[in-house]
């Protein structure tokens, strides 16, 4: 009778191990991004080697540069929101098979979402190249103007009323859901699974995430509020109210500071 009733206790006793070890990892990559960040010199300067050079003379190695610096911090600032997500499929995928052995899948899947974030660095690193060379990006710490600030507060703000929006954060909270309804068998839908995760979750944050060019693309501080924000937005039990007032609170801030810059004062 014990014998047999330890053969289920060992299996949830490997699952549970492994579920502990992936969420390990994890946590892990997200303290060594953060590490990472604090000990940069907090500058454009530094975080894109060679920006001030003529447009003319901007070659492969900064555009690399800068997107792997734009991926450091969306690993750092996203896979805490992630994290709820990635340990579901890592135990639907576990209870499915009737075994453990999820680590290669859940791999998969991860790297499946950071495809489409590097995809977003990428973009954001040569948005940050062309700001700089049109004079609407300060050099030091990746500043926009206040025109432009105002204007990615606007956009930003409006964005969290929209219906894409609520559809992208409906399916970023909640991994059950998502499970039901995105799931693939095998290495291929593993993967799958993560860029399709991964385009929700953009989706759900890119223009929040254009705000670092308001407060700075190195400001550790902006960096942390977001994270906390994807956090609150994701977890607590009022996404909408809370996405709605944040919106209004941004269309305001975006509009002072365009009447600021239209009127000649500054807001920086």
């Amino acid at each position: 009778m014990n014998k047999e009733s330890s053969v289920p206790l060992t299996v949830a006793r490997a699952r549970a191990l492994e579920r502990m070890l992936i969420g390990t990892v994890l946590l892990v990559i997200t303290l060594l991004a953060w590490g990472q960040l604090y000990l940069m010199d907090m500058s454009a300067s530094m975080a894109l080697p060679g920006i001030k050079a003529p447009a003319d003379q901007w070659h492969l190695d900064v555009a690399v540069m800068g997107a792997l610096m734009w991926s450091l911090m969306m690993v750092a600032m996203m896979m805490p929101g992630a994290s709820p997500m990635i340990l579901t499929y890592t135990r639907i995928h576990q209870q499915r098979t009737g075994r453990g052995r999820a680590v290669a899948p859940t791999g998969l899947f991860v790297a499946g979402y950071l495809v489409v974030w590097l995809g977003f660095s990428a973009l954001a690193a040569t948005a940050q190249w062309a700001l700089y060379h049109a004079g609407l990006l300060s050099a030091a710490m990746g500043k926009s103007s206040a025109p432009l600030g105002g204007v990615l507060l606007i956009l930003a703000g409006a964005f969290q009323f929209s219906r894409l929006k609520q559809a992208c954060l409906r399916k970023c909270r909640s991994p059950i859901g998502f499970i039901m309804t995105e799931w693939r068998e095998g290495p291929t839908g593993a993967l799958l699974m993560g860029i399709r995760h991964g385009a929700y979750c953009t989706g759900c944050c890119w223009a929040l995430m254009l705000l670092m060019f308001v407060g700075g693309v190195m400001s550790l501080i902006w960096m942390a509020g977001l994270a906390l924000y994807f956090l609150v937005e994701k977890l607590t039990p009022w996404p909408r109210p809370i996405g709605q007032l944040t919106g209004l609170l941004l269309i305001i801030a975006g509009a002072i500071m365009l009447l600021s810059a239209a009127f000649g004062g500054t807001m920086r």
